[in-house]
Order: structure tokens, then sequence, then C-alpha cells
């Protein structure tokens, strides 16, 4: 998690969801951060008395903490005895001898060779990583296959006097330290040395016992944005997965050292990562982590779950293990809350073994992710599930066998952190008596409102549709990653169809060959823009004078995650149907400079017009635009899907006109509705045109380097066959408005079957958009400003999202929410027969009113969720 900078009640169950396995008594990821401030008084406490109060129990405690350390990452003998594990064991032993081999071949100033020190603080990080890699073989026990390193003190005392070198040449000096990124100095480098002070802690006894306290009072002394040498829960370096780094390198420090009270302090200090955020009630001022509807942000407002997110996951998992039988904290209470977060926050998001791009923020542009990403999930629930009991532990393992079934990657257990991880998957995926089932129902729609993502699944597909908002980041651009980032958070989306292999379809391959202004779902002008280092020859924008530092909160603001600046993006969730709006806008820099705040030198972009919304069915998923084109006179593309494919698969592209006539290939058309189909893997997805200019199909093949996106990647070439269909504006050509389906899995009968007018458009303006889908017999709409809206039987003032389903008998189930977060009340009615509240949320009010049923709904301090009520 290298970087240059960081930032600083529930909804009921709905009627038609299936019930989460994992029991609700046992989940806490709403825990309230009061609940875990009472948890953590107790180890504050402890650490304000001093070693004196610590009791006769603490040097057992430490050793305990220690082994439990050394088993996480070497494994034991019994783990390590286990086939499955041998290919760990050659992979750690291998690298550990590559790197003694290095370390014997280093030249002047390095300690290994090819990594001169002095100025490079990555070569200084990775010279740590080197040592830790030797380290750890020589405690990971050989199983079946003796390496020769285990147990061989010389090794260790080389790994040893490797340490003293560095502290003495690199990294003792704290004044000629900290140059670089901040990252290396607080965390990277710290958390390779803690754990080779747990790893070598006999052996450091021995030969060495000055050496531990030598280095903690050194990593005290980079703890620069700390206080005192410790963490500084007001600063905004010490937040989310980087105070769980910090915290947990602490802990070993102190058992390393004896001491009590920083371990305890480290302790309490991590507890306050585990409670949800109240984004009213803000603890030390941070956004970063946990919400109540499982979003999570890092970086203040970056939406992050599928990196930074699991990173925390697997930090506190780790946590777990490593304090197992040490009595510092109950032992099911940082249990439940991650089991909170893997069934609310990670397991929407991974679709089929995939973990979507659309919480990825500049991890999204490297090449390992997607499978990857969703392995490192896997061995947190792995050690979960070893921690939870009864039907939490069965259902945390049927999510592993799950995954496993479903995923189109076969998952290498060898890349997991822990050989004991290794075996235990191997005897989850062994057990038939495991039955395997996602932790979610099939048919879900989870609106992620606080980190402004909707994702909508059905067994076929799965749709993950990225906005932004005065709120949340439109993208996360850093350290040369994510170099063309601009529209991401646009309402861009990923359809991912069941049963593929998504590498052909998305991750890094993906984001290489589309343009960024044709992400699928974007509105974007036509126009050439340059990424951060063209513009400015470095990886950030250099301006002391004007507070533009690489790890400044104005850099943070308007360089590497600007926000934008218009209030509205949410939604509401009806069951398994939701409706999402999102009013595209300028971003903060923009805002900016406009007013006259931003160097003459600094540049910015302006941002198209565009109001959307996204209406979330079974076979569909309708989108209506409005407003679209831009207020400078550009041209404007609006790209309704892409979708890429190998140069060798075969594509077929048919249609129909809206007169009836058939229609293939590519060109611009007055088309009723279009099929891509790859016959090579068996994938297609229909569009049908319900209104609006005439859409452009095109069909390209394309060769660009994996670079572009991101300057460390290799220079591979990827070439793709690139469709998309869109409609293009102008230049000077007036504002319009257009309504499409997206129908994953499409057949051209069913695609032919839209023409009986199943869906209608009531209202599409930038004032209110309002659709009908009459087999479901649902209405939802988006309004987006003041004053009285009307669609169908809904009358709704002012801004607001609103979904109704009728039901076979008569009634009808609603709900509301106010995607603005500003409102303290959203007010509607619905015209006819007067009805009766049968069941409605806390906050609800139901009464009759002339011609209908008036709902008034308190969304003060509701942060955009949904609130339900069922009428009859």
């Amino acid at each position: 998690m290298l970087e240059w900078s960081v930032g600083s009640p529930s909804d009921p169950v709905d009627r038609w969801s299936v019930p989460v396995p994992l029991s609700r008594r046992a989940l806490v990821s709403t825990l309230p951060a009061a609940a875990l401030a009472a948890m953590a008084l107790p180890l504050r406490a402890r650490a304000a008395a001093g070693p004196a109060a610590a009791g006769e129990a603490t040097g057992a405690a430490h050793t305990r903490l220690i082994d439990n350390t050394v088993a996480v990452f070497a494994g034991t003998r019994e783990s390590n005895a286990r086939l499955e594990v041998r290919a760990k064991l050659t992979s750690i032993a291998a690298t550990a001898r590559s790197r003694l081999t290095a370390m014997d071949r280093a030249g002047q100033g390095e300690l290994f060779q090819g990594l001169a020190l002095g100025t490079s603080d990555p070569n200084l990080n990775t010279s740590f990583q080197y040592l830790y890699e030797i380290a750890l073989a020589t405690r990971t026990p050989d199983g079946g296959t003796p390496s020769g390193l285990h147990g061989d003190t010389g090794v260790q005392r080389r790994v040893i006097d490797g340490l003293i070198w560095l502290h003495e040449h690199a990294y003792g000096d704290q004044s000629k330290g900290y140059y670089g990124n901040w990252f290396t100095w607080e965390i990277g480098i710290s958390t390779h040395v803690s754990k080779m002070l747990a790893l070598l802690a006999d052996e450091l006894a021995a030969y060495r016992p000055d050496l531990a306290a030598t280095y903690v009072a050194s990593m005290d002394a980079y703890l620069r944005n700390g206080k005192d040498g410790d963490v500084d829960l007001d600063s905004r370096f010490h937040t989310g997965a980087n105070l769980a780094d910090i915290t947990t390198n602490r802990v070993l420090q102190g058992a390393v050292l004896g001491d009590d009270a920083r371990i305890t302090k480290a302790l309490a200090d991590q507890l306050t990562i585990l409670a949800t955020i109240d984004p009213y009630e803000l603890r030390h001022g941070v956004t970063d982590g946990f919400y109540a509807d499982g979003s999570f942000i890092q970086h203040a407002s970056v939406a992050y779950t599928g990196s930074y997110g699991k990173g925390l996951l697997t930090r506190v998992v780790q946590t777990v293990k490593m304090l197992d039988g040490t009595g510092y904290t109950p032992d099911d209470q940082l249990v439940r809350v991650a089991q909170g977060w893997v069934v609310d926050g990670f397991a929407p998001l991974i679709f089929e073994g995939w973990l979507m791009e659309i919480v990825k923020g500049r991890g999204v542009s490297r090449p390992a992710t997607g499978y990857a990403d969703a392995a490192e999930v896997v061995e947190a629930v792995v050690g979960l599930s070893a921690h939870a009991t009864g039907t939490d532990a069965t259902a945390l393992k049927g999510y592993v066998a799950y995954l496993r079934q479903t995923s189109k990657a076969v998952l290498d257990p060898s890349a997991f952190v822990s050989p004991v991880s290794i075996a235990a998957y191997a005897d989850i995926l062994a057990d038939a008596s495991i039955p395997a089932g996602d932790l979610g129902p099939a048919e879900r729609h989870v609106a992620f409102n606080a980190m402004d993502r909707t994702v909508h699944r059905r067994p076929g597909y799965a749709f993950a549709l990225a906005r932004s908002s005065s709120r949340i980041s439109r993208y996360e651009y850093m350290s040369g990653e994510n170099l063309l980032p601009w529209f991401q958070g646009d309402g861009a989306h990923h359809l991912y169809l069941s049963g593929q292999d998504q590498t052909q379809a998305f991750g890094i391959d993906y984001l290489t060959a589309v343009p960024p202004q044709r992400l699928a779902g974007v509105t974007a002008p036509v126009e050439t823009r340059r990424t951060i280092p063209e513009l400015y020859g470095t990886l950030w924008y250099d301006n002391p004078e004007r507070g533009f530092t690489s790890s400044s909160e104005a850099q943070n603001t308007y360089v590497y995650f600007p926000r934008s600046t218009h209030p509205f993006s949410g939604g509401a969730a009806l069951g398994p149907y939701g409706v999402a709006g999102f009013v595209q806008s300028d971003d903060v820099a923009y805002a900016a400079k406009r007013a006259g705040d931003l160097p003459e030198d600094f540049v910015v972009y302006r941002n198209a017009d565009a109001t959307k919304s996204w209406f979330l069915f079974d076979d569909e998923i309708v989108v209506l635009a409005a407003g679209v084109g831009d207020a400078a006179g550009r041209a404007v593309t609006t790209t309704l899907d892409t979708r890429i494919a190998a140069p060798s698969d075969t594509l077929t592209l048919t249609g129909r006109l809206r007169g009836g006539a058939p229609w293939s290939g590519t060109g611009t058309a007055s088309l009723a509705w279009l099929r891509y189909a790859n016959a090579t893997r068996a994938a297609s997805v229909g569009y049908v045109f319900l209104d609006g200019p005439p859409p452009t199909v095109t069909l390209d093949t394309v060769t660009r380097s994996r670079r572009a996106v991101r300057l460390a990647n290799p220079d591979t070439p990827v070439t793709k066959q690139l469709f998309a269909v869109t409609v293009e504006r102008a230049a000077g050509a007036p504002h319009a408005s257009m309504a499409y389906a997206l129908v994953p899995n499409a057949t051209e009968s069913q695609l032919g079957g839209y023409a009986r007018h199943p869906l209608a458009v009531l209202a599409n303006t930038t004032r209110l958009q309002a659709v009908a889908h009459r087999g479901l017999r649902i209405t939802a709409l988006n309004a987006f400003a003041p004053g009285g809206h009307h669609a169908g039987r809904l009358s709704v003032r002012g801004p607001g999202s609103v979904i109704l389903r009728e039901t076979h008998d008569g009634g009808v189930a609603v709900a509301v929410s106010d995607p603005t977060t500003e409102r303290d009340t959203v007010s509607l009615v619905i015209r006819g027969r007067g009805m009766r509240a049968v069941a409605v949320d806390d906050g609800v009010r139901v009464g009759r009113v002339p011609g209908g049923t008036r709902i008034v709904v308190t969304t003060r301090r509701a942060y955009g969720r949904s609130f339900t009520a069922t009428l009859r």
C-alpha cells in the first residue's frame, strides 16, 4: 500500500431477501463508536498504569503473542507437514536463497545487489523486506521438504548483522532519513522490522540484546505524523488501514520488549478502527472506515473496499490470530466485527470470485487484480472461520467453498501469507459436510450510498456503478498509478456476465484498451487531456509556497482524489430492486481555479453536463440521461456501453431499426434494439433504445501499452477488439436527453419483446426522471430539484429517490431516500384510494389525504439510506 498521501441505524431486512446465514446476533459490523470506546477503556487504563500493574501473566502473554505471530507467517510443524503447503515452503526457501545471493553480491553502498542506498526510499524499504524474507525462512518448519535454512542461527545472525548495517548506514540517523514517501518511514520499514524482531526474538536476545530497543526507538522517532513517538488519532495519516498497520507493528514491538503499556495502548488505538463511522458524529474528524451500509472509505473520500479495505480486513484477522489466548481482548470482539465487514462490505462486491473494480481507487491500474484481490479476502475469511463458532463458522467456510466453485480462476493458495491458512483452506474444500453458499441472496440490490457505489446482482450477471458527489471523490490518482482516471466516478459501470473469465472482459486490459472518455456509462467532452506527469514532469504538482507538496492536503484535495461539487448522488432500494441517481458536475479543482484560489500554472479540466438515473430490475437496467451536453460548446460523447474481446473472438452485431427492418454491423442508425454477441465466450448483451438521438455502433481493433495507465506497469502491448455504442453530440449542439436499457445475456427474441412496451419512460428531464416497469408493477423516480414532481401514481416534493411496487393483494411497498443527504424530510403522495400502514421503518409517517396517501420520511442524519413502508 505504498502511497504519497492519505486522507485524513442499519437498513431493515427487506421482505424479498434471503436471510443472511451468519447470525445477526453475532455480527457487530454496525458497532457504534461508544461501544468500542468502552472496550478500549480497560486497555488504556492498563497502559497508563505502567509495568508494575501488568500482572504476573504478562510475560506468558507476550511469549504467546510472539509464538502466535511466528505461526501466522512461518506456519507450524503440523501445518507445514501438509502436502498442500509444500509449494509455499518451497517458495519461501527459494526467495530466501535468492536474497542471500543478492547479499553476497552487494556492492559499495548496498546491502543487496542492485539496491543502492542513500537517496531511494523504495530501495531502503526493499532491503528491509529482503532481510525479512531471509529471517522468515529460518523460522519456517520444513515439513517434508527440508530447506536447510530452518533453525540456521548463522543465517539468522547474518540477518541481524544486516539490520545493524542498515541502521548504521541508512536508517539510524533521523536527520538524514524521511525522504520520499512518508509511508516508507512510518509503516513500510516498521512492518518488516517489527516482524523480524518477533521472528528472531530468541537469537536477538542471545546475540544482540540491545538491538530491538534501538530499532524501536528509531521507529518511534520516524512516526512523525504521530505524537511523541506514538499514534496520534487526530492525524489524517493515522486512520483506517494505515492505523491498523501502525498499531499492529507496535503490538509486536511491545511483545518483543516486554512493554505491556505499548501493547495495550496500541490495541486501544486499533479498536477505534473497528467502530462504524457515523458521518454526523465523527471521532477525531476521521471519515476513513466502514459505514453502516457496508461502504468503506480511505483517504477521507475514496471508495476503497477493494484495496485499503481488504488490507484492513487482513490486518485485523492477523491481529485476531496473534492475540489468540493472550487475554488482551475478549476472544470474539474482533472476529464479530470482521464477520460483519465480510457479509455487508465484501461479499456483495465479489462476483464469481472477482473483486469489482469500482472500489479499488488507483489500484484499478495494477496488473494483478480481480481474482487475486478476492484471494486475499478468501484467506481472511479462512482465518475468521477458525475463530468463529457454530453456524457463523459454517457460513464462513461455506462462503470459501462457494467462491472456489464459482470462480473462473483457480485460486493458488501458495499466494496466501500464512502456511496455516493454506492447510485450513484445504480442509474446508475437502469437508463435504460444509454447504457451499454465498453470504447473501443471488438476487440483491446493494446501495453503498456512503461511498457512491451501487451493486445490482442476479444469477446471470452483476452490475457495478461508480458515482461521485461533494462527499466522494471522482477518482484516485497517485504515485504514477491510474494515470487516466478523470471519468471513473462519472457514472461509469461494469457489467459482469456469469460464467465468464472476467480477465477477458475487464481488469487491466479493459482500462488499457478503452480510452478514458469512452468508459462504459460515461458522458465526457471530446478533448485531449494530459496526465499529471505529462503536465508537471513529476508525479505530483509541486508548489510548496502555495501548499502543494507530495503529501499535503492541497495535493490530496485538488490532484490525488478530487471530489465533485454536486450533492445529489444516491438512490433507494426496495428488496432486490433499486434506483440510483447522479448529477454530473465539475470537480473541486475546477471550481477553485475558477474562483481564483489555485496557482496560475495549475491545470484543471471542465466536465460535461448530464443528469442520470439507473433503474435496476431483473432482466434489464434502464438508464435515463437528461441535460446531456456542454455549456462550453464542446462536442460530447455519451457511451452507453463498451466491451472488449480478444482479437480472435467471433463477434456479431445485430439489431432492428425503429421501422422494423433488420440491421447489422456498425454505424449510426435509428435503432430499436441492438445485440452484441461473443460466440467464442458464449456472452451477449442487448441494448433497447427507448428514446433519444440515434446511437453509433463501433467495432475497432486497438493496441495500447499497459504502461499508459500506470508508470510501473511493464510495457506490455494489449490488443483487443473494442466494441462501443455511443451517442455523439456535435460541438455547439443543444443539450439532449436519451433513454435506453441494458439487457444482460439477451437473445434476439427477448429484445424484440420490448416492442410490446413493458417499460415506460414517465419523465426524463434535469428535474425529474421516472420509469414504470409494467411487468414488475414498479414505478421509480429520481427528483433532482425543489418543487413538486409527478410520475404515475407518485407525487414528491423536492429532491429524493422513490421506488414503489404494487403487491398482488392491492397494497404497495415503497422505499424512499434522500440522495443529497441534506434534507430533513422527504414527502410523497401515492394517488388513489387511501391506504393504511401495515409495516413502516422508524422515521416514516403515513396519513390519508384527499385523493391518496401521504408519506413523510424523516431523512435527517440518515446519510442517504432507504426507508421502507408497506401499505394496504
